[in-house]
């Protein structure tokens, strides 16, 4: 039977607070990494209500699509390219205030405005990238930057 989540009101810190102990719960006995994609992306969409919400998975070469809450998405990247595979390529997290000034920018949806991007990393090797878009500009800053990487730490 699926746990219900709370979602809680508040600021944006606030929120990922009250969420973050729920996500460790939700994720703590189940051993499929998609399974617990699927549920962390909803849950975020859900919380936070960003324009999109979901993973990419390093395969090969490669970013492929995964799992996602939101409009139809690109489904592959490549290493270095766009926001995503220069997180993978970097290691670290990326926000864009503004997506039409990031070079290379892979536009999925004309709609986006900015985004944020967290590797997902397991033994030292990125596995995974944690993508999310706003449909305004200037959505993310450090809080989400902190609050999402530990996140997709609980995915390690």
């Amino acid at each position: 039977m699926a746990e219900e989540i709370h979602i809680p009101t508040g600021s944006k810190q606030e929120k990922y607070v009250s969420l973050f102990p729920q996500l460790e719960a939700l994720v703590a006995g189940e051993p499929d990494a998609i399974a617990n994609m699927a549920n962390i992306a909803s849950v975020l969409k859900e919380a936070f209500g960003f324009f999109w919400v979901g993973f990419y998975r390093v395969r090969g070469d490669q970013l492929v699509l995964g799992p996602f809450q939101g409009p139809v998405a690109c489904t592959r990247i490549a290493y270095g390219r766009g926001v995503c595979g220069t997180a993978w390529k970097e290691e670290r997290t990326i926000v864009v205030p503004d997506v039409d000034k990031f070079p290379g920018h892979i536009a999925c949806s004309s709609l986006s405005r900015s985004e944020i991007v967290v590797p997902v990393a397991s033994g030292g090797t990125v596995i995974a990238v944690l993508d999310i878009d706003s449909d305004q500009f200037n959505t993310f800053d450090e809080i989400d930057s902190f609050y999402l990487e530990q996140i997709c730490g609980i995915l390690a």
